[in-house]
């Protein structure tokens, strides 16, 4: 299970989440079986997705972060309730590449390629708000940040980062989202920029610190921080039979009837979790009741 600290220093001016997910990316790594590359990028995005999940203020909200690039990792998408559970997935998971001559790093970037992010949130209106920008650099932070400041107006400083390990298990992984509100001044943005300057990526700090607690010190060092929550957080999928066999009768009865006629079966996997679901010719046939029940 990993965890999220939430924070704002004395002047309310500054805003920072600080996430452990080591566990909750090595769990979905198991689950789907992803490449070195492919479990960074899913890991950034899950990570990401965890920690403004958390900032949701109702039970029932929901977000969803989703990477829609052209390069052969294919859609990475992530979705967190505001239970502290979150989820993904990466389409192509067994895609990989070299690792960056430049820098010895995984080549996330290039795995993603060109594209958008697009951010979903649902809050109980009628319509959930989304937002989209193109992706700059394909790295998520980056893109991430560029999201805040081109949607939300709001400066912000994004970090994200998968460790894996020669055994492809995960070593480290986290991020950080430090925001500024209205009113920073210019010596505390010159502060935090002298603080981020300092530091070699945000797994350096969870291989160093194995703590948040001093992962936010080393972050806000020169600031008088108050934690207003910690939150756990773990890798769950929600899906069910039941939620499976609603689906299928949302389709209609005329697309029933043709799996009847030309399969006499469905299967259907989960994206998120892998989970298997047989239904049968008898089945289906109480599927298509209820479905032509509901369009009569």
């Amino acid at each position: 299970m990993g965890y999220i600290l939430r924070a704002i220093d004395e002047s309310e001016k500054i805003k920072i989440s600080v996430a452990i997910t080591t566990d909750v990316v090595e769990e979905a790594a198991s689950i789907h079986k992803t490449s070195k590359t492919a479990s960074a990028a899913l890991g950034r995005v899950l990570t990401a997705a965890a920690i403004i999940g958390s900032w949701q203020k109702n039970e029932k909200d929901s977000l969803t972060l989703s990477i829609n690039g052209n390069g052969p990792g294919g859609k990475i998408l992530a979705t967190c309730k505001n239970d502290g559970h979150v989820k993904g997935f990466i389409s192509n998971p067994c895609a990989d590449l070299p690792v960056r001559e430049s820098d010895g790093k995984l080549d996330v970037s290039e795995l993603v390629g060109a594209g958008d992010l697009t951010l979903t949130m649902d809050i109980g209106l009628k319509k959930p708000y989304t937002g989209s920008v193109n992706l700059v650099t394909g790295e998520i932070a980056e893109d991430l940040a560029t999201y805040f400041l081109k949607s939300d107006q709001i400066p912000s400083a994004v970090g994200l980062g998968v460790l894996v390990d020669t055994d492809y298990s995960i070593k480290a992984a986290g991020g950080f989202i430090i925001q500024l509100m209205p009113g920073a001044d210019n010596s505390q943005v010159d502060k935090l920029e002298e603080n981020l300057s300092k530091i070699n990526g945000i797994t350096s700090l969870i291989e160093k610190y194995h703590d948040g607690e001093e992962i936010l010190k080393v972050l806000m060092n020169g600031f008088n921080v108050k934690v207003l929550e910690k939150r756990d957080i773990s890798y769950k999928c929600d899906c069910s039979r039941e939620k499976v066999i609603d689906a299928i009768v949302s389709v209609g009865p005329k697309e029933i009837e043709e799996i009847l006629v030309e399969d006499k079966k469905a299967d259907v996997t989960c994206h998120f979790c892998n989970s298997h679901y047989h239904f049968d010719e008898e089945d289906l046939e109480k599927m298509l009741d209820k479905a032509k029940s509901l369009n009569s």
